[in-house]
């Protein structure tokens, strides 16, 4: 209930913080409040995205042993999955660096 709460939260909050920054960039000058503000969502997205990989990962890796463990002929049969998903979460933190730096840019 609380993770749902902070979603909210969050969710509700942001429009305030990106219409003042798109505000400044339609104007053509960005003052320091939007340049702020352009850095910690930058930082923040490149946070959240590695703490949630971070999680993805641990918890794949974690069911993908426990599965070898109890069977371990199906090893060859788990291995390659979990690879290859372990590489699509990896990817979506790539692609927050990516937007960050491509926040950055616009600075």
């Amino acid at each position: 209930m609380k993770k749902i709460l902070l979603l909210l939260a969050v969710a509700a909050l942001t429009p305030f913080f990106s219409g003042s920054v798109m505000a400044a960039e339609a104007a053509g000058q960005l003052d320091s409040t939007a340049k702020a503000a352009i850095a910690l969502g930058a930082g923040l997205a490149i946070a959240i995205a590695a703490f949630g990989a971070a999680l993805g990962q641990g918890r794949m890796a974690a069911a993908a042993m426990e599965s070898i463990g109890r069977n371990p002929n199906a090893a060859d049969k788990i291995q390659l999955p979990m690879i290859l998903g372990l590489a699509f979460i990896e990817a979506l933190a790539i692609y927050a660096l990516i937007i960050a730096f491509a926040l950055q840019g616009k600075i």
